[in-house]
C-alpha cells in the first residue's frame, strides 16, 4: 500500500509541475503558430530518408571541425568548449532559424589518458535543457571511470533560440521536426568526429526525455556498434504530445484554426492529424542497432509525462535491449535518480569491446 501511494504521489508531482509550468496563462503553448505551412511537407520528406533503404546513403556524414576555446583545466580534467557550422544540407539549413546555424558543445574529458582507452558519451537535450550545465553534472562523476562527456546545444535552445520563441514552447510543429532532424544530423557528426579525428576506443549516445528520442534515433543509424542510452524517453513524440502531460500543453486551437485554412476541421481531427505527423518520429520505424545488448533504456515507474507502454514498445522492437525502471515520475526521477543514469551509461560501454581489439 505504500508503494501504490508513493507512486501516486510521484505521479501527481509530474502533474502539478506541469500544470506550474505548462498550463498556467503566463506560459506560451507548445505550437501556438500552427503547423508550419511549407516546412512541415519539408522535414515530412527529409525524415523519410533516414529510414533504412537509404541508411547507407547517409554515411559517412558532414565532417566537422569545432573551434575549440578552454574553459578550465585541473590536474585531471579538461573543459572545453566549441562551435561549428551546422552539417545540415542547404534545405535544413533554409529552414532553420538564423540562430540556429551554429552549433555550439561542451566537451569534458580527462586529461593525460591516451583517447584510444577512453570512451566518450554524447548527451542530447531534453525538453527546456538550454544549458550544458545539467548534462555536465550529470557526466562529471564518470570522468573517474575515464569516460568522457560532449553536450550538444539542441537548435531551437540555449543561445540558438529563435528571437521571438518563449523559453522552449516551440512555435511550430515543423520546428519539433525541425530540431529533431538537425540534432541527428549534428549529433552523427560529431560521433564520427570522436570516432575518426579524435580516436576514442568507445563511443555512446544517450539524453533524457526528447534527447533519448532523438538518442535512440542516432544510435540505430549509427554503422557500428555504440552504447545507446535513452532516459525517461517514449518510443515516439506521440506518446509525449498526444498522451502524456504535454498534450495539456499544445495549442490546439490554434492548429485547428491554421488548419481551416484549407479545410474545416474538428479538435479530434487535428488531433489525429497530429498523430499522423508525429508517427514520423516512431523510433521502432528505425533499424535496429548494431548491438542491441549495449541499449540500456531507463524509464520511472509513475512516469506522467511518458506511458509504460510506450518505453515497452521500443524494447520489443529492439530484441536483446534491457529497461531498467526506477522509482518515480518524470521530474522526480530527473531530479533523484542521476546515479542511475551513470550506471547505465557504464554498463552499456563496458558491453562494447574496445576499438583497438577489432583489429
Amino acid at each position: 500500500m505504500v508503494t501504490v501511494n508513493l507512486g501516486v504521489l510521484h505521479y501527481l508531482v509530474d502533474h502539478i509541475y506541469g500544470a506550474c509550468v505548462h498550463r498556467t496563462k503566463l506560459s506560451t503553448p507548445f505550437f501556438s503558430r500552427g503547423w508550419g505551412g511549407s516546412k512541415l511537407d519539408l522535414l515530412e520528406r527529409v525524415i523519410k530518408q533516414l529510414f533504412p533503404d537509404a541508411v547507407g546513403c547517409n554515411w559517412p556524414p558532414s565532417v566537422v571541425q569545432p573551434q575549440w576555446k578552454t574553459v578550465w583545466e585541473s590536474k585531471t580534467a579538461c573543459l572545453r568548449e566549441g562551435i561549428f557550422k551546422t552539417p545540415c544540407d542547404e534545405l535544413l539549413i533554409h529552414a532553420l532559424p538564423p540562430e540556429s546555424h551554429t552549433a555550439r558543445v561542451a566537451f569534458l574529458a580527462p586529461r593525460f589518458v591516451p583517447p584510444h582507452k577512453m570512451a566518450c558519451v554524447v548527451h542530447l537535450a531534453g525538453t527546456g535543457d538550454h544549458t550544458f550545465e545539467r548534462r555536465l553534472r550529470l557526466g562529471g562523476p564518470l570522468l573517474k571511470e575515464n569516460i568522457a562527456t560532449m553536450v550538444l546545444e539542441s537548435p531551437f535552445y540555449g543561445q540558438r533560440r529563435p528571437r521571438l520563441q518563449r523559453g522552449s514552447k516551440l512555435l511550430c510543429v515543423s520546428d519539433l521536426l525541425l530540431l529533431g532532424s538537425a540534432t541527428i544530423v549534428e549529433a552523427r557528426s560529431l560521433l564520427h568526429w570522436l570516432e575518426n579525428e579524435a580516436g576514442f576506443g568507445k563511443t555512446g549516445i544517450c539524453g533524457l526525455s526528447m534527447g533519448g528520442v532523438h538518442a535512440a534515433m542516432v544510435g540505430s543509424l549509427h554503422p557500428t556498434p555504440i552504447a545507446i542510452l535513452p532516459f525517461l524517453s517514449p518510443h515516439s513524440a506521440v506518446a509525449a504530445f498526444c498522451e502524456g502531460i504535454l498534450q495539456h500543453a499544445t495549442a490546439w486551437e490554434a492548429l485547428r484554426e491554421d488548419a481551416a485554412q484549407n479545410a474545416e476541421m474538428t479538435l479530434e481531427q487535428v488531433r489525429e492529424r497530429m498523430r499522423s505527423v508525429l508517427s514520423l518520429t516512431d523510433v521502432t520505424r528505425f533499424p535496429i542497432p548494431k548491438n542491441p545488448q549495449a541499449v540500456v533504456f531507463v524509464a520511472a515507474t509513475d512516469d506522467g509525462y511518458i506511458p509504460k507502454h510506450s518505453v515497452l514498445e521500443l524494447q520489443r522492437a529492439w530484441p536483446g535491449s534491457e529497461v531498467r525502471w526506477v522509482t518515480g515520475g518524470h521530474v522526480s526521477s530527473f531530479l533523484l535518480h542521476n546515479d542511475h543514469f551513470r550506471k547505465a551509461i557504464v554498463d552499456s560501454l563496458d558491453r562494447l569491446p574496445w576499438k583497438e581489439s577489432l583489429s
